[in-house]
C-alpha cells in the first residue's frame, strides 16, 4: 500500500508521540508500505514555523532525509485535481494533499475526520 501522510502524522512520527495510533504507526513501519513525503508536508510545516505557529528543529531537512520516506513532489497534475474536489472545507494544504492522494491512488494517513468526506481512502491515525 502507498501512503500519504497528513502534516500532523509525519510531525507525531519524528516525535514518537503517543497521539499516533498503534495501527497508524504499525502501517507506517510495515515493508510492504511505501510511505510518501508530500512536499505540502513540509510547505505547510516552513509556513506555521515561519509565523511562529509551530516550532521546528534547526536540523528538519536533515532528520527527514534519514527516515524512508519517498519525496512526492507538487505536479501541475496535482494542482489541476484540486480542481475536482468536492467544497468539503477551504485548506489549501488539505486540498493538495487530497488530490495528491486521489491521483496518486495513496491511501492518506490523518486524524483528521475531514478527509472521510473527501473519496479518497484514509488509514486512521
Amino acid at each position: 500500500m502507498n501512503l500519504l501522510p497528513d502534516t500532523h502524522v509525519v510531525l507525531w512520527w519524528l516525535d514518537d508521540a503517543p497521539s499516533l495510533s498503534v495501527r497508524a504507526r504499525q502501517t507506517l513501519v510495515d515493508a510492504e508500505n511505501t510511505v510518501y513525503l508530500s512536499a505540502v508536508v513540509i510547505w505547510e510545516i516552513r509556513i506555521k514555523e515561519a509565523i511562529g505557529k509551530l516550532e521546528v528543529p534547526a536540523e528538519l531537512e536533515a532528520v527527514l532525509a534519514e527516515e524512508s520516506f519517498v519525496e512526492l513532489p507538487i505536479s501541475v497534475r496535482h494542482a489541476h485535481a484540486v480542481a475536482q474536489l468536492p467544497p468539503v472545507h477551504r485548506d489549501p494544504f488539505d486540498r493538495m494533499l487530497v488530490a495528491q492522494a486521489k491521483t496518486e491512488g495513496f491511501h492518506l494517513v490523518t486524524h483528521d475526520r475531514i478527509f472521510e468526506r473527501y473519496d479518497v481512502p484514509v488509514v486512521p491515525a
